[in-house]
C-alpha cells in the first residue's frame, strides 16, 4: 500500500480530530466554560470525523486480516456515524450528559485506540514510523 491522495485525506482528517478533540472537550470542563470555543472546536472536529470515516470506506487492505478489502478497523464507520448522530440527538433532546459521554468515548474508541492500532509495526502508518526510525523499511 502507497500513499493514495484518499490515504492523504484520512490521514489528515483523523490527525485533525485527534488534535482538535481535546480542545472541544476541554472548552466545557472546569469552572471557567467556554461555549464559543466548545462549539467551534466541537463542529470542526465532528467534520473531521464524517470526513474521516467516510474517507476510510475508500480504503482497503488485502494484507491484513479482511472480507472485501475491509478490516476489522473499519467497523469504526458505523460506530463514529452512530455516536455522532446519537451525540446530537441527545443534544436536541436537552441531554446533555448523554452528548458529553457519547463523545468523550467516541474521542477515546475512534481517536486514542484507532490511533494506537494504526501504529502497529504491519499497518501503513506503523511501517512509515517505525520503519524510518528503527530502519524497517
Amino acid at each position: 500500500m502507497e500513499m493514495s491522495p484518499v490515504i492523504a485525506v484520512h490521514m489528515t482528517a483523523a490527525l485533525g480530530a485527534v488534535a482538535t478533540g481535546p480542545v472541544a472537550l476541554w472548552a466545557r470542563k472546569g469552572a471557567v466554560q467556554r461555549p464559543r470555543l466548545h462549539r467551534a472546536f466541537g463542529y470542526a472536529w465532528v467534520t473531521l470525523m464524517v470526513l474521516a470515516a467516510v474517507s476510510s470506506i475508500f480504503i482497503r487492505d488485502h494484507g491484513l486480516p479482511n472480507i472485501a478489502g475491509y478490516t476489522p478497523i473499519h467497523l469504526l464507520v458505523p460506530y463514529t456515524l452512530f455516536s455522532i448522530t446519537m451525540a446530537f440527538v441527545y443534544l436536541a433532546r436537552g441531554n446533555v450528559v448523554g452528548h458529553r459521554k457519547t463523545m468523550q468515548w467516541l474521542y477515546i474508541g475512534a481517536c486514542v485506540i484507532a490511533g494506537a492500532f494504526t501504529l502497529l509495526p504491519n499497518r501503513y502508518l506503523g511501517r512509515l514510523i517505525w520503519g524510518q526510525w528503527l530502519g524497517w523499511v
